[in-house]
């Protein structure tokens, strides 16, 4: 009879458990969570993120590069993945696809310990109609449903193929930081 008390006892904690968040953000996305194929994986919430110093590209047709730190806050995590970055124009957004070539890396991150990527992209001509005038860079991390966003100041950005909607920018894979 002492195995009936103990199971539910056991239901009602794991129940409690999965309604917390960890940080009040009912929004479902900056806590750690479990994943089976994964472990846990990482979450922007849980990140300090620094974008830059950037080498800028200078004029039209130049190629820049942008360094994003994400150094973890919290419980060790996981980035299994590439990072999921959207350019956002004042009318209009375009997601960013992995660099030609990248694969994909599995990194865990203990607390206090840092991952890098690298965004690469090609200055637009101010005001032409190929071009994507950023104005804000979100990023999200793999398996994560929340981003967070940033201030770009980098210049428009050239479209490929003469299409904004499709910027000429790519993301690269994640490597570790630091020693």
């Amino acid at each position: 009879m002492r195995a009936a008390p103990l199971a539910v006892t056991a239901l009602a904690a794991a129940l409690l458990l999965t309604g917390c968040s960890g940080d009040g953000d009912s929004s479902g996305g900056d806590s750690a969570t479990a994943s089976p194929s994964n472990g846990t994986t990482c979450r922007i919430g849980h990140m300090d993120v620094e974008v830059g110093p950037a080498s800028v590209a200078p004029a039209a047709g130049d190629t820049g590069d942008i360094p994003v730190t994400l150094t973890n806050q919290s419980a060790q995590c996981t980035l299994d993945g590439f990072a999921g970055i959207d350019l956002n124009a004042t009318d209009s957004s375009a997601s960013v696809s992995p660099a030609k070539g990248a694969k994909a890396t599995k990194l865990t991150l203990a607390k206090g310990t840092a991952a890098t990527f690298t965004l690469t992209y090609t200055r637009g001509e101010a005001g032409a109609k190929a071009s994507l005038d950023v104005k804000t860079l979100a990023i999200g991390l793999p398996g994560a449903d929340t981003q967070k966003s940033f201030k770009w100041s980098y210049g428009p950005v050239q479209g490929q193929n003469d299409n904004a909607n499709h910027p000429n920018v790519s993301v690269s894979a994640f490597t570790q930081a630091g020693d």
